[in-house]
């Protein structure tokens, strides 16, 4: 029996194996190789001066790996045949490879917060600039005209996880705290803004998810993979975005908790006499 296919050959049914078969992204793969050879070439020469156990770089490899698995793979040239495993490779871009490259930074970086690059990252990382360029990634690049031709333009396989990855280090960054000489946020502010931060993703999960017709037009009369209809594959794009947003939902609540108790620890003090 043959394998279901569209025009220009591509298979209808993929495997894991075809999903991954590499397809390389120059200018993402040489980030990621300078990213990498920078990293471990700091690890090996200050692993011992700074607070850098083993299970840093052990994170950092793996969000690596990820990196390179969801830019460098085949499923990079199927966003027109699977709305779903677009949205995956963006959510595993967005929500699983900045936090885990972030927590492979060593504790003890202290940044001259008046140095270029302490102000420079001091500016990125202010919550409400986080916020902002995040929101505007979110809800731009999902509303049907912004979509849409970004799939027609194919911008949405070249543009689009630059500006997730980007986006999202500077949320996970304020959430997440990795440099404390240049972000004064205490856990509480972190907690809300973590809040805030997974309300635009949730929305337009949301709407994918009850929408009753096919919102983009590429999808409209689009064969998907895995026999899936247009809808059905809207519907798993919103399901992933939304599973995908609930980790960082649900680290937001613990640091609000955190804080809470805090506030209660600090109200339970005796008070001094005036």
């Amino acid at each position: 029996m043959s394998t279901p296919t569209v025009s220009g050959g591509i298979d209808l049914n993929p495997s894991l194996g075809d999903l991954l078969a590499f397809q390389p992204d120059w200018p993402m793969l040489l980030a990621l190789l300078v990213t990498a050879v920078l990293y471990f070439r700091q690890y090996a020469k200050n692993k011992r001066n700074l607070h850098w156990p083993a299970w840093k770089p052990a994170l950092f490899a793996v969000g690596i790996l990820l990196w390179f698995l969801a830019t460098q793979s085949r499923s990079s040239a199927l966003t027109g045949q699977s709305m779903a495993l677009y949205m995956t490779r963006l959510m595993v871009i967005a929500e699983v490879i900045p936090p885990l490259l972030l927590l492979g930074l060593p504790g003890g970086l202290k940044l001259n917060r008046q140095s270029p690059s302490g102000r420079l990252l001091s500016v990125l990382l202010d919550p409400w600039v986080a916020l902002a360029v995040w929101a505007a990634v979110i809800i731009f690049w999902n509303v049907p005209a912004g979509f849409n031709a970004s799939v027609v333009t194919n911008s949405a396989a070249q543009l689009l996880p630059w500006l997730y990855l980007l986006s999202s280090l500077m949320v996970w960054g304020v959430v997440l705290r990795p440099l404390p000489t240049v972000q004064h946020a205490d856990v509480g502010s972190r907690g809300w803004f973590g809040l805030l931060a997974a309300l635009p993703m949730m929305a337009v999960a949301a709407v994918w998810l009850y929408s009753p017709k096919v919102l983009y037009t590429p999808y409209t009369n689009a064969l998907c993979l895995w026999n899936l209809s247009p809808l059905q594959n809207q519907q798993w794009s919103g399901w992933i975005m939304m599973i995908a947003g609930l980790p960082g939902m649900a680290l937001a609540f613990s640091q609000l908790i955190l804080w809470l108790i805090k506030l209660a620890d600090g109200d339970s003090l005796p008070k001094p006499r005036p």
